[in-house]
């Protein structure tokens, strides 16, 4: 073999993700496998999900390739130095290291000095296929644009690789690289209904302070919706999934795309029940009506904030009042509807806290995650908070989630607020307010409040 693609995400080693069980394949290194495929260089790629890291290393040991392809980003960025560490011994053959994601693009020089022979920086897909022929045919890898690698001990970073104008030059992702009825499975044992992705767009046009843009950019570029539908007519007909995750940023940005979208899935027969993200001023009536006659039944609207004084903050451009309206709109369609909460942004009071349960409470969305913020390198969050750090564990044995900086309060205050939102949004929805259910929700709200008064 000579050229494989792995990543290093191990389900068995996710507790939390153990309790969830919504696994999904690794789309972004299946589009770079179809790619290279498609120029006709033969690629084997090992799935980890699924697998144990010793089954992947000897799969490797038996395989032995020349180049070794890694998916890395924030989640698996500890678990991807340790595997490279291990390829550069002996036993492996010193097989090329080439590692791609969102988490090399401004951690360049850190992943070079863990081991890795070459960064891929930004869309994967043209890069990685110069690189590997440069690497198997000796090449000048300096007129390889968009990728990272060390010469005489120096830092060589090339010219900006140029991003796909059209993205029907793409062939589909290579899913039958990897073994997806475990996934269907997996959802379907879990959930009683399976879930594919499918993805339509690259880039997202906002400007969130605390959103990686790294590796697509701050760009909107789109698949033409009749190239969209055959894809999900293949997967109805090959998989037959009861639900898809469009894995866009921002999915119903261009309406002219989701009309003539509407028009092709119906056309082909190609309609399967799905969820999405979006904004809030990219939805109306005539959307939501559209979204539900091909089929969504959940969609996602970012607020990460009640309080308006927050969301101007991150930049989001929304009025909070507007995201209310939408979901109480999508809710009384018949669409579920979900929203994501950011506790702890720079700034972030009591007060702004206070407003964000009143938010949940009148928006009402069926689902909703809660984090507390953490700046991403590369972001315009982490810039302005760089110099309020007050916490940065050594990089290799950590992630960005464990940088901590100057807060309002102790980042143990936010820690306890989110047992407070959860809380008092949860005995807001209790039907009885003096059940057994209620009354352990308000006494675990109260407990929440003391302490966040003890470690403000």
């Amino acid at each position: 073999m000579s050229l494989l693609f792995t990543h290093a995400y191990y389900l068995s080693d996710d507790p939390k993700e153990q309790k969830i069980m919504k696994p999904y394949p690794p789309l972004g290194l299946l589009y770079v496998s179809a790619y290279l495929k498609n120029k006709n260089v033969a690629n084997t790629v090992f799935d980890t999900t699924f697998a144990s890291p010793k089954e992947q290393l000897d799969f490797i040991l038996k395989e032995r390739p020349k180049v070794i392809c890694i998916y890395t980003n924030l989640m698996t960025k500890i678990e991807v130095i340790k595997l490279i560490k291990i390829l550069k011994t002996e036993p492996f053959g010193f097989p090329k290291i080439v590692l791609g994601g969102p988490d090399v693009t401004y951690n360049v020089a850190n992943y070079l000095k863990a081991g890795a022979d070459f960064l891929v920086i930004g869309e994967g897909e043209e890069t990685t296929f110069e690189l590997y022929n440069a690497i198997v045919n000796p090449g000048d890898f300096h007129q390889i644009n968009g990728i990272a690698f060390l010469e005489n001990n120096k830092i060589i970073q090339t010219k900006a690789r140029t991003k796909f104008k059209e993205l029907d030059e793409l062939p589909l992702p290579n899913r039958e690289a990897i073994n997806m009825y475990n996934y269907l499975e997996t959802w379907k044992t879990n959930h009683g209904q399976s879930s594919m992705t499918i993805s339509t767009q690259r880039g997202c046009p906002y400007t969130c302070k605390w959103c990686s843009t790294a590796v697509y950019g701050q760009s909107y570029r789109r698949r033409p919706a009749i190239q969209v539908a055959e894809e999900m007519k293949m997967l109805k007909e090959k998989y037959n999934p009861d639900a898809l995750w469009f894995v866009d940023d921002v999915f119903t940005v261009s309406h002219k795309w989701l009309i003539a979208f509407r028009e092709e899935v119906v056309k082909q027969d190609a309609i399967i029940p799905f969820e999405c993200i979006t904004r809030a001023e990219r939805l109306n009536d005539e959307i939501l009506q559209l979204l539900k006659e091909i089929g969504c039944f959940r969609i996602w609207i970012g607020a990460e904030s009640g309080s308006q004084t927050i969301i101007d903050a991150m930049d989001r451009r929304v009025d909070v009042n507007q995201v209310k309206k939408v979901i109480q709109d999508t809710n009384a369609l018949g669409i579920e509807t979900g929203t994501f909460i950011m506790l702890g942004y720079p700034g972030e009071t009591e007060k702004d806290i206070t407003e964000t349960i009143q938010y949940l409470k009148d928006a009402n969305p069926t689902l909703y995650t809660i984090t507390v913020a953490y700046p991403i390198k590369g972001t315009s969050l982490y810039d302005e908070i760089e110099h309020k750090i007050t916490q940065q564990p050594e990089w290799e044995s950590s992630t960005d989630r464990d940088i901590d900086f100057e807060r309002t309060y102790s980042r143990k205050f936010y820690k306890y607020a989110v047992n407070k939102v959860v809380n008092e949004v949860e005995f807001h929805k209790t039907i009885s307010k003096t059940s057994w259910k209620a009354l352990k929700l308000k006494t675990k709200s109260l407990l929440a409040t003391t302490l966040m008064t003890l470690y403000k």
